[in-house]
């Protein structure tokens, strides 16, 4: 595929971040997906995003253009999805949390956890229902695994599947579940009461038994909606049951995935924040030149270039490792602690050097700084990722 020279007003600033030529590893196909989303966030996103994020509102339009270009269902094959290269969806997720953690996070759900539930997991009559509507967007899905009183300790969730008849019975919560009050269909994880194991359900919104309702009052990713689930003798058929999702470990298999996409969106977000600290500080003006002639600030944003650069040359290895399939839940888990750790670092540093202007959304890197806490905590805390590669390395498990 050649790359069509479109002209790009944001292209300079692309290259710039890119500051040790990792763009020479792309392919030509990798290389456009790129610069269409790009394209995406800078005429389409950014303009419009904040007012969305200050009234908690989903941006619909923005939300249609992912089905739109080609985005949903990302490295899914076949039933109407793209079927990107890993290196391609890291670079999707980058791009669209470099505009808007919420918008990143919608795609997180949508694609990584719902449709490759489905996709790793699901019957054929499954894939073949819901994967062509979610990937035109015509479906909306949710992950429901987290629970009121297991965050961190998922596998230990206290929702119940009771076999009855041609039937199961669910009973239990949920919360934190992204999409959960918009969706069509839930994965839902329950605790059979036959084997002790944990399964997955596809669960309709109009289920008798299911009530989703929006989580209010977030300081972050606040233009995508969780929400408490409650269910209560929910009844779905066995054709509703996921009959790859045997037990924890199976939806182990579908977090992998999204936990390098997880490192990859903390980039998105560094990234965000490195170039409005760099903008800033050759534009404003303080006693008598720019901000950016002080050593002090050239200091800090050389540091925050060098941990940027770091965490892309993360997320090109994981996307080798992926795609020659020797990607560990550990070595995900690494990248993410680290991602997101140094993605903090950075948009703090941004916050600061932008002064007072800093807190104010026109400027981007507060929203930046609010919307990295949440993927920094979600699909497994900093603390529970180092006792996981911490039990790795060392063969002693440091929890239970």
């Amino acid at each position: 595929m050649t790359v069509q020279a479109l002209p790009y007003e944001h292209l300079g600033e692309a290259l710039a971040t890119d500051y040790f030529q990792i763009r020479e590893q792309f392919t030509d196909e990798q290389w456009e997906h790129f610069l269409a989303t790009r394209r995406f966030v800078d005429r389409e996103v950014l303009p419009v995003i904040n007012e969305y994020w200050e009234a908690a509102e989903l941006p619909w339009p923005l939300m249609r253009r992912l089905a739109e270009l080609g985005l949903l269902g990302e490295d899914i094959r076949g039933y109407g999805c793209p079927g990107m290269s890993p290196l391609t969806r890291g670079l999707i997720n980058m791009e669209l949390h470099r505009g808007d953690g919420s918008l990143g996070t919608f795609l997180g759900v949508q694609s990584g956890l719902a449709m490759k539930s489905i996709d790793l997991l699901g019957s054929d009559a499954q894939k073949e229902r819901w994967l062509p509507a979610m990937a035109r967007l015509e479906a909306i899905g949710a992950f429901a695994l987290t629970e009121p009183g297991h965050g961190s300790d998922s596998v230990a969730l206290e929702t119940t599947a009771r076999r009855d008849g041609g039937e199961w019975v669910l009973d239990g919560a949920k919360r934190w579940i992204g999409n959960g009050s918009i969706a069509d269909v839930i994965v839902v994880w329950a605790r059979s009461d036959g084997d002790g194991q944990v399964k997955g359900f596809l669960v309709e919104k109009d289920t008798p038994g299911f009530e989703a309702t929006t989580m209010e009052g977030k300081g972050a990713s606040r233009a995508i909606w969780q929400a408490d689930i409650r269910l209560d003798d929910a009844r779905v058929p066995e054709a509703a049951r996921l009959p790859g999702a045997e037990r924890f470990k199976d939806a182990g298999r579908v977090l992998i995935t999204t936990r390098t996409t997880c490192a990859w969106g903390a980039l998105g977000h560094a990234v965000a924040a490195y170039d409005a600290a760099l903008t800033y500080s050759k534009q404003r003006q303080q006693f008598g030149k720019p901000l950016c002639s002080f050593q002090i600030v050239q200091d800090r944003l050389v540091k925050m270039l060098a941990e940027v650069t770091g965490m892309q040359l993360y997320c090109m290895q994981l996307a080798r490792l992926e795609e020659t399939g020797r990607l560990s839940d550990t070595i995900a888990g690494l990248a993410k602690l680290n991602n997101t750790r140094k993605a903090r670092q950075v948009i703090a540093e941004a916050r600061d050097l932008l002064g007072g202007n800093g807190v104010l959304l026109e400027n981007h890197v507060i929203r930046h700084m609010g919307d990295i806490e949440v993927i920094h905590t979600y699909e497994g805390t900093e603390t529970m990722q180092t006792l996981i590669v911490g039990r790795d390395i060392t063969g002693v498990g440091a929890f239970a």
